[in-house]
């Protein structure tokens, strides 16, 4: 049985109040996770070009209010 396999099988035998504080966990880890890749992602410029696009846009009106 894989780590995987054993994970899941252990998740699936936990009280509620034990997989809802084990879901608690998870989100807050990726929420954490996704805000450094982001972090990381600017820092490299990779999300230079579509900042440029979007004060482009900006500029020349093509935003709405929502």
């Amino acid at each position: 049985m894989s780590n995987l396999e054993q994970t899941k099988a252990a998740i699936l035998s936990l009280p509620s109040n034990e997989f809802e504080q084990l879901k608690k966990w998870l989100f807050d880890l990726d929420y954490e996770r996704w805000d450094e890749q982001l972090e990381q992602d600017i820092a490299e410029g990779k999300l230079e070009a579509l900042a440029q696009e979007a004060i482009a846009e900006f500029e020349a009106g093509h935003c709405r209010e929502i």
